[in-house]
């Protein structure tokens, strides 16, 4: 018999590959979000997932922020990554409509890559312009301190 540590990972797998492989670029997907875990990590729900395996992290695609607490290498990042949050924070929670495209799998595996439009507009773009992100394409991550 396998164990739920071992069997939630495998479930959560097949549901949201299935979701993602069958998901045409175009389309958008208003899943419900329940946290921010940083800048750039959103935590949400996913529809059609047992309660053990919600929520799920989505990364923002495109961007980097700096890392907050223990992760972060210099005061000044740390206080960077927080306005990062809090500027997140701010725009999921005045939103009219959040919406998610061209999910995928993160690099890092357990977590979704997606495109997240706030009101109509990116939110890497919206960071990007604030001075709380750079553009970051899946390689070697630049120091923020």
């Amino acid at each position: 018999m396998i164990s739920r540590i071992f069997a939630a990972p495998i479930v959560l797998a097949v549901v949201i590959s299935a979701a993602v492989a069958a998901t045409p670029d175009r389309m958008r997907y208003a899943w419900q979000v329940v946290g921010i875990k940083d800048g750039d990590t959103l935590t949400v729900n996913l529809p059609g997932l047992p309660p053990p395996l919600n929520p799920v992290a989505v990364r923002v695609r495109s961007v980097d922020t700096p890392e907050s607490g223990g992760r972060a290498k210099c005061a000044g990042e740390r206080k960077l990554a927080e306005r990062a949050t809090l500027f997140t924070r701010q725009m999921i929670s005045a939103a009219r409509s959040i919406e998610f495209t061209s999910p995928s799998w993160d690099k890092y595996g357990g977590r979704i890559d997606a495109d997240v439009w706030v009101d109509g507009q990116l939110l890497s773009e919206q960071l990007i312009i604030a001075g709380l992100a750079r553009r970051y394409d899946g390689g070697k991550r630049a120091g923020w301190c």
